[in-house]
């Protein structure tokens, strides 16, 4: 092991017992079914993918930080319809970052991001749960909502799930696992996403737990077919220079002052 090392996954006692981490990020991911040709670990080869390259960057920067392992599950209560798209609560999501942060606390770490990679982790109610009752300050980083000005500047068409956006990622970083027809083609329906009979959630006025089985023909809610390799690394080069960004300065900053992160 080296001082340039941050994946905890591949680093060993000897190393971790004198190593002085002061930010760890916690990947979160899903399984669950991307339309016919993505894979049901895209949102943890994401994850994977963003937190790796982020913490490259700000180790190389100066900052001290460890990548934990990726949690693998997320919350799929509305594609329950779909085979192995596996279920964790919202509430056992909670249970399980709180345990995690605690155990990061008991070992000397007080700054935590959580890197999200799912669209269906909501997990702002978590760190307001958490302020205050565990000794961390928790941060919250969803990667494709961080980039939201940049995916309109390079994407034709908006994305949902497994559209342009997440098909563009995975043919820059893991395109062994997109499925393509004989011609080379995407292996893909085109992500049309079925209205509602009320106008109100149509418009996004009303919210609602989307049932993604009648909302969708194949799990796929945004049109793929635009995605390119080049895209996908444009996208994720910014996703990884704004979280490398942030962890350079919280690694630096003093968190025994009453008045952080302010």
């Amino acid at each position: 092991m080296t001082k340039d090392s941050w994946r905890l996954a591949e680093m060993n006692y000897g190393f971790v017992k004198q190593a002085k981490f002061e930010v760890a990020v916690l990947p979160m991911g899903a399984t669950e079914p991307h339309n016919l040709h993505l894979p049901y670990g895209t949102d943890c080869f994401e994850a994977q993918t963003i937190g790796d390259l982020a913490c490259q960057q700000a180790t190389r920067e100066g900052a001290s930080v460890v990548l934990l392992p990726t949690i693998p599950f997320g919350t799929e209560t509305n594609l329950r319809e779909f085979p192995l798209a596996i279920n964790l609560n919202p509430s056992t999501l909670l249970l399980v970052i709180r345990d995690i942060v605690t155990s990061l606390v008991q070992s000397g770490i007080r700054k935590v991001v959580i890197l999200n990679s799912h669209g269906g982790n909501d997990f702002k109610p978590v760190l307001r749960e958490l302020y205050g009752q565990v000794d961390a300050h928790v941060f919250l980083y969803n990667w494709y909502q961080a980039i939201a000005d940049r995916t309109r500047e390079v994407l034709e068409h908006a994305d949902d799930h497994a559209g342009e956006m997440e098909t563009s990622f995975a043919l820059a970083y893991f395109a062994d696992f997109v499925a393509k027809n004989p011609d080379g083609t995407l292996a893909a329906d085109d992500g049309a996403k079925r209205p509602t009979q009320f106008e109100a959630i149509n418009q996004g006025w009303v919210s609602i737990s989307r049932p993604w089985h009648l909302l969708t023909t194949n799990s796929g809610a945004g049109n793929p077919h635009a995605a390119t390799a080049e895209k996908g690394k444009r996208l994720v080069q910014t996703a990884v220079e704004r979280l490398a960004s942030f962890l350079v300065e919280l690694s630096g900053a003093d968190a025994e002052d009453p008045q952080f992160p302010f």
